[in-house]
């Protein structure tokens, strides 16, 4: 078996590894970039009118042979780990005969995202595999294990051929609300493990600002508390914990959560996914219709979801009455300001920024110092902390491990055992 990281050995973000027998090709993620060469946050207008010969030229699309629309299928299969653009963003430019295996949550999240966002994955052809049940692709038999991450339905990857095995981690952490999947595989790890594809996005990092998503939800429910007035949550809809921690904030403050349809959307994608995330219908949920939303969904033919969703409708009159009642989703976009303008006296709000401090524009906060709005960072990662890096490494026991998803990964030697330091493109037979 020959592995090759195409991306990702030195940086956090546009993750690709290939694995491949003479026989046999795969590639695990094929996700756009975080950032650029000065690790400024990549700007994707640079891929616009751009051909995928003049991508290779950049290196923003690896070179790998057999990938592209552009010319012959050659490779057999794509494993996406999860719902995340640093590993799914390029899609669109996939020769669409491959066929993506991913979890079924992932597959609903893409499906969900190529109605509302810009940046589309275009036409392709998933496959939704099931944690824990073997499959076979080519040469290799691949068992999909259920991880812990901010994003839904995450995956990490066994791959098997010819009596060798590689264990890919995906993005994953130990704190979040399905803490039960990594201690599980500490419990009964993978065994005889060649390689160890180990992430590494928090090494080098300062610890978290809250420990786990239960703390989140405390702070949350500080907040709502505290506020004598409307507040304010800023997340990801695609943060489905954080969702959830929300929620439950609003159930025991006695608060409405206030989302929109692309939320609401999203949720009810889940709905078969788990049981226990809250939907459109669920007591103290109400949602705000904006104009983009109901165009995205008439356009992709789901008008009949809009008269479903219809029943749960909230109008920013109706907010506006009942102020000290309502948790509202809101994000730095277009339509923030226009909620602002039709809500009256509402200096002394909170606004619970739940997100990675750097995205915290100077524009939204001045949005919200011109309001009286007091912004509060509330967040916790969706990445594995070093310490539980070494836990997860430990219990795994591997020949070697190569760290990636990191841009620390050379000078962390000394924390694990047995390291193999890659360049990306390099070739190493197993």
């Amino acid at each position: 078996m020959r592995l090759i990281i195409h991306r990702g050995a030195h940086e956090i973000g546009g993750s690709s590894v290939e694995l491949s027998t003479q026989k046999s090709r795969i590639l695990i993620d094929f996700g756009m970039p975080l950032v650029d060469e000065k690790r400024e946050p990549f700007d994707v207008n640079i891929l616009r009118g751009k051909s995928i010969a003049q991508l290779k030229e950049t290196s923003i699309l690896p070179d790998i042979k057999g990938l592209y629309r552009d010319e012959p299928k050659g490779i057999n299969a794509i494993l996406i780990s999860h719902f995340q653009h640093d590993h799914y963003g390029l899609l669109d430019y996939v020769n669409p005969d491959i066929p993506l295996y991913m979890s079924q949550g992932v597959k609903a999240m893409i499906e969900a995202s190529n109605i509302f966002i810009h940046n589309k994955s275009g036409e392709f052809n998933a496959k939704a595999v099931k944690p824990w049940k073997p499959f076979n692709i080519g040469d290799f038999t691949i068992t999909p294990y259920l991880v812990d991450h901010s994003g839904p339905d995450a995956l990490a990857f066994l791959i098997e051929t010819n009596g060798k095995r590689v264990f890919y981690s995906g993005d994953f952490r130990a704190y979040g609300r399905k803490t039960i999947l990594f201690e599980n595989i500490l419990k009964n790890p993978p065994k005889n493990i060649d390689y160890l594809l180990l992430e590494g996005s928090m090494l080098g990092m300062q610890g978290q600002l809250h420990k786990d998503e239960d703390d989140v939800e405390r702070k949350i429910i500080e907040i709502l508390k505290e506020t004598k007035n409307i507040a304010f949550l800023s997340c990801s809809s695609q943060n489905i914990d954080r969702l959830v921690s929300a929620y439950r904030a609003c159930l025991r403050t006695g608060r409405t959560f206030v989302i929109d349809l692309y939320t609401a959307f999203i949720l009810s994608k889940l709905r078969k996914v788990s049981k226990g995330i809250p939907q459109y219908d669920s007591d103290n949920i109400r949602i705000k219709f904006w104009k983009s939303h109901v165009d995205s969904l008439s356009k992709a033919g789901c008008r009949d979801l809009i008269y479903v969703y219809n029943k749960r409708k909230i109008e920013l009159l109706e907010i506006n009455k009942k102020k000290d009642k309502i948790l509202m989703l809101v994000r730095d976009n277009s339509v923030f300001p226009l909620t602002l303008k039709d809500l009256s006296d509402i200096k002394g709000a909170k606004l619970a920024y739940s997100m990675y401090e750097r995205y915290l524009t100077d524009e939204f906060k001045a949005k919200c110092n011109r309001k009286g709005i007091e912004i509060e960072h509330v967040h916790t990662g969706g990445h594995v902390t070093a310490e539980d890096l070494k836990t997860f490494a430990d219990a795994i026991n591997p020949k070697a491990l190569i760290l990636i998803h990191t841009f620390y990964g050379d000078s962390y030697k000394d924390l694990f055992n047995n390291v193999k330091v890659l360049k990306d493109v390099e070739a190493l037979e197993i």
